[in-house]
């Protein structure tokens, strides 16, 4: 499966990036699955639905489904966080899979940056990031993409993973 990241310092921009990256490459015929890794607790289930009562009896796993779609839901109950590896496995196949974060892996990436954040680049110190998308003129040793410009974006990824 083909994969690559988008990755960047918090409101740098990567979420709409990745909006935008899934209607533009799927508005081509391709077709695309998402990662998106949190650094903070997060749940998907409501409380009180029976998915979530099942998963607080002590179910490992929570399988939902209806016409219209399914979730798996699995608790780690104090087990190491998988890696993108082992989560990837977890995919049906796809043209490619966008992954947001997961910055320190080493699949091919995009930093997605934004002046008004005052963060710095991640890109000069990681030879993994391939691009950077920007709301500012920026002079690296890579393309620097608008940050708004979809089509170049998306026309670079398929290009680094050959569709």
């Amino acid at each position: 499966m083909r994969v690559y990241g988008v990755v960047g310092w918090k409101n740098a921009g990567k979420t709409g990036l990745m909006e935008r990256l899934v209607s533009e490459i799927t508005r081509r015929g391709f077709s695309v699955s998402t990662v998106k890794h949190a650094h903070h607790v997060f749940d998907v289930d409501q409380p009180g639905k029976d998915s979530h009562r099942h998963r607080q009896a002590g179910a490992r796993e929570v399988l939902l489904s209806s016409r219209k779609r399914f979730a798996l839901m699995h608790e780690l109950r104090d087990a190491e966080e998988p890696s993108l590896e082992v989560l990837l496995s977890k995919l049906s196949p796809v043209d490619l899979v966008l992954i947001e974060g997961y910055k320190r892996d080493l699949h091919p990436k995009i930093e997605a940056h934004r002046a008004e954040t005052n963060n710095p680049l991640i890109a000069p110190e990681d030879e993994t990031i391939r691009a950077v998308a920007s709301d500012t003129p920026l002079t690296l040793d890579r393309p620097v993409f608008n940050l708004d410009d979809t089509g170049a974006i998306a026309d670079f990824i398929l290009a680094e993973v050959g569709l």
